[in-house]
């Protein structure tokens, strides 16, 4: 009797432990969205998600896969999503590239060189990229005439961010028998003004893998038309393949070249037809009608 009372005591004990945890930890979430927005009038399931595995892949089960590179151009009505807010919004929504600049700062992902995926880049170095620079200029403190120094920053634009190069691996895999795809990398392009060229300029800031942003990516609400309460995450929408997209390259002999390489103008998106065109035959001829 004595033992079905401790037994009953400890039980009891322990359900208020793990209720008293999930309370805590319900209001920690709580408050990092109250920090960055007026909160929801109801809790939300994305802020607290996570990334969804891939189903584990054999090299037995892949019989034929191709690397391909795409651009997303964030300026089509289509890609607007991801490419705004530009500034954070009051229910803690931000633009895709401020939620990848704000894991870079942080350090919680690593970032590489644009030229080379064997040298890491920095923050700093991506923001100067994007036109954050430090001028020290003289400027006229009296009627004499003398002068002083001052230092003039200009700071870096994340909204001038206006592409994408995604960097992807599509592949059939025999024992789920369907054409899949995984994104590989992904790199922001940054086009903006520069005023020593007097021009835009189209410069690509760094190279950032793709399994490193997931998680971050699966806690960020996507705009959806019509609808606020039916919001995907930037994981979801990559998932999904809800955006637009033109193919610029493809695996190939030739260090792995661009069209723009051997094509100009518009036979460039005449090349890039034709690739698409082939990945969907392809797909098309694996099956018997």
């Amino acid at each position: 009797m004595i033992k079905k009372f401790l037994l009953g005591l400890i039980t009891v004990s322990l359900s208020g432990i793990l209720n008293a945890q999930n309370t805590q930890n319900v209001q920690n979430v709580q408050n990092v969205q109250n920090e960055q927005s007026f909160g929801d009038i109801y809790q939300k399931s994305i802020p607290e998600a996570k990334k969804i595995d891939y189903p584990y892949l054999r090299e037995a089960d892949v019989i034929w896969s191709k690397r391909y590179y795409r651009t997303i151009d964030l300026r089509e009505k289509v890609n607007q999503s991801l490419y705004y807010p530009t500034t954070p919004t009051y229910d803690g929504r931000k633009s895709f590239i401020d939620v990848i600049l704000t894991e870079i700062k942080s350090g919680r992902i690593t970032a590489y060189d644009p030229l080379s995926i064997n040298v890491n880049t920095t923050y700093a170095d991506i923001e100067t990229k994007m036109g954050a620079v430090e001028k020290t200029t003289s400027i006229t403190i009296n009627a004499q005439g003398a002068t002083r120094d001052t230092v003039i920053k200009t700071e870096a634009k994340s909204s001038e961010v206006k592409q994408l190069t995604i960097y992807e691996e599509w592949f059939f895999d025999k024992k789920l028998g369907k054409l899949d795809v995984r994104i590989i990398a992904i790199q922001p392009i940054y086009m903006g003004f520069d005023e020593q060229l007097g021009r835009i300029t189209k410069r690509p800031l760094c190279w950032i893998k793709y399994d490193d942003i997931r998680d971050a990516l699966a806690k960020q609400e996507v705009f959806i038309t019509n609808n606020d309460a039916q919001r995907i995450s930037y994981d979801d929408l990559f998932m999904q393949r809800k955006f637009g997209s033109v193919i610029i390259g493809e695996s190939n002999v030739y260090n792995d070249r661009y069209i723009q390489d051997y094509q100009t103008g518009k036979y460039t998106l005449f090349e890039a037809e034709r690739i698409k065109t082939e990945l969907f035959n392809f797909e098309h001829d694996l099956w018997e009608y």
